[in-house]
């Protein structure tokens, strides 16, 4: 019988099974192909919390979820239309977020008593044979079995052949969706061309899987996405981590500065550190340092001696970083730290998602020590952020937060990266001469920032501490007025900030109505995909979406008096609600979400409703 061919807008798969099958690497490849054909694309790694959880188990379930459409795409999607099930954990793990008409390709092998009972299913249940899955549209491919049969004269053993059986899935849904094997093969061969059986082998599975779909007649359809309507220019598919190494580097290389990258491998922010480790041509320096304290200090050091200094980790981490970020902020040197969020407190959910830290970044420093904060919205928008953090801090001499989480850092989308006379200008200027009869370290400029003075400068001598300084002279005082003079002087300063930032713009809607959803970091495609639902079925509902948290905008305030209501989804208990009710008055209305996963747009909608009606 012929094969059919449907052509659709967008497809959302969910690739699962035990975190040794290869699930990120099925769905990164995917991923790195439909980018390449041309998709607008956002993905949702999602790992188990445990390096090797016990296999077959529910906690030991690691999944990909991959949006990509010919049509704009902003989150990976609520429920997905295909769940690759690799085994029975993964299928109960992740059935519930399958549409009810939706496609499950089941590898059989996973399903066998042992692996049942693993996911706690109960005696003489198997999903797979029982007629539960009867709405769905089942795909039971025993995966194992054809992936030792194309490699029964290869020579490796069980195990090594095993391991291929996700390519042999991988190249079925290329076949499935019309893709091309090109970029997987030239993929396999930079990573095992040294192994050539292990090479071999896996191409040989890939193409077996792709002519399984050929040949089969338990699967009839073949579904074609044609490329996305984007705008004109050079694309490349970025994760939020390398959005963030790539950000930095330009920083420094626009300003013409020395980078010094000082951290301690934390998930989910370590790989910066290995992205920033490639880069060594451009003089970036890269320090792992052996805990998190040692990190920022020896970064702080750096930064003094006139290197940008950046530090990474996430909650638990900034923690404890947080008296030398104190001391960053009394000595006013340029410093950005990153937060890559995650589910907390304590070490909490390590490989979930989470917008908690955002009153850490804020008020998290013992005494006033005010610092500039800005978020990022999207794994591309990570470049233009924390190029900003760079260039605030070296304009003003502050200490700057970067927040992430790991929705954004682990998720990827296509980047329209920009040339170098596009990125704005910034240049580090350093003291070479005194201001004065003698040198004044803390005498300040229209910004309020201090002269950067590089230790060994002839006659910029300067004393450096975390006691509080005299005023312009920088000398040890223990005076009262001093006191409060300089601590409402560094406040002054990072409100400064607000100059040389952006007013803020609506992303969407009406410029004032009933409702206004105000948003910050990841919740940004969720809220923007939840707007454009509502607003085709006629509500008038309106979005603005922060970057810069400290200071606000100088307009925000402004824009929020707009609307009769306003409404802040965020991933905690109601953080930037409270900010926003102490500082403009305003009965802001919260939608809060702290379950280690991003919200729905569905979710966000129903919300909408709610409370427009």
């Amino acid at each position: 019988m012929s094969k059919t061919n449907e052509v659709l807008d967008q497809v959302i798969i969910k690739f699962a099974g035990d975190s040794g099958d290869g699930m990120q690497l099925t769905g990164t490849q995917f991923t790195n192909t439909a980018a390449l054909f041309g998709n607008d694309l956002s993905t949702f790694p999602d790992f188990p919390a445990e390096i090797r959880a016990p296999q077959g188990t529910v906690a030991g379930v690691s999944g990909y979820q991959l949006h990509f459409g010919s049509v704009n795409i902003f989150t990976p999607g609520d429920k997905c239309d295909v769940l690759v099930a690799m085994n029975a954990a993964a299928l109960k793990v992740n059935l519930k977020n399958l549409k009810d008409s939706g496609t499950i390709i089941a590898n059989s092998d996973g399903f066998d008593p042992k692996n049942l009972r693993l996911a706690k299913y109960p005696d003489g249940q198997n999903p797979i044979e029982d007629g539960s899955l009867g709405k769905y549209n089942l795909v039971v491919i025993d995966v194992t079995k054809m992936t030792r049969a194309a490699l029964v004269d290869s020579g490796l053993g069980t195990k090594e052949i095993d391991r291929a059986k996700n390519m042999f899935v991988l190249g079925f849904l290329y076949w499935m969706y019309n893709r091309s094997l090109d970029n997987s093969i030239k993929f396999l061969e930079e990573k095992f061309g040294k192994k050539q059986a292990i090479l071999d082998a896996n191409i040989k599975v890939l193409k077996a899987g792709y002519h399984y779909g050929d040949t089969t007649e338990t699967f009839r359809t073949r579904f074609t996405v044609q490329p996305a309507k984007m705008k004109p220019g050079v694309y490349r598919n970025i994760m939020g981590n390398q959005a963030t190494a790539i950000g930095l580097i330009a920083a420094a290389q626009k300003g013409g500065i020395d980078l010094f990258f000082g951290t301690y491998p934390i998930t989910p922010a370590s790989d910066i550190l290995h992205e920033l480790s490639k880069y060594k041509n451009f003089g970036i320096k890269t320090f792992q340092a052996e805990d998190e304290i040692a990190a920022v200090c020896a970064t702080i050091g750096a930064s003094f001696g006139g290197s940008l200094g950046v530090t990474s980790s996430s909650g638990p981490g900034i923690a404890l970083k947080g008296e030398a970020m104190g001391l960053a902020t009394m000595l006013e040197i340029p410093l950005v730290i990153i937060n890559v969020q995650r589910g907390g407190p304590s070490t909490g959910l390590p490989t979930k998602t989470e917008q908690s830290d955002l009153m850490q970044a804020l008020y998290g420093r013992n005494g006033e020590a005010p610092m500039p904060v800005v978020s990022s919205s999207s794994p591309a928008d990570c470049f233009n952020t924390i190029y900003e953090a760079c260039r605030i801090a070296i304009e003003y001499m502050t200490p700057v937060i970067f927040l992430s989480d790991g929705y954004i850092a682990n998720g990827a989308e296509p980047w329209q990266f920009p040339s170098a006379d596009q990125l704005r200008e910034f240049k580090v200027k350093y003291a070479t001469e005194t201001n004065g009869e003698h040198f004044l370290p803390y005498k300040r400029d229209e910004k309020l920032s201090r002269p950067w003075a590089i230790p060994g400068t002839k006659g910029l001598e300067h004393r450096i501490g975390g006691l509080e300084k005299q005023h312009e002279t920088g000398n040890i005082s223990y005076d009262n007025d001093n006191h409060q003079f300089m601590v409402k002087m560094r406040e002054a300063k990072v409100e400064k900030v607000a100059d040389s930032i952006p007013l803020q713009q609506l992303d969407s809607g009406p410029e004032k109505g009933k409702l206004l959803i105000v948003g910050w970091g990841s919740t940004y495609g969720a809220i923007k995909t939840a707007c454009q639902m509502a607003r085709s079925e006629g509500y008038d509902v309106a979005h603005a979406h922060l970057t810069y948290l400290k200071p606000f905008p100088k307009n925000f305030g402004e824009m929020l008096f707009k609307y009769d209501k306003v409404l802040m989804p965020e991933m905690n208990m109601g953080q930037l609600s409270r900010v926003v009710r102490d500082k403009f008055m305003i009965p802001a209305i919260s939608l809060n979400k702290v379950m280690g996963i991003p919200f729905s747009a569905t979710e966000i909608k129903e919300k909408i409703v709610e409370l427009m009606k």
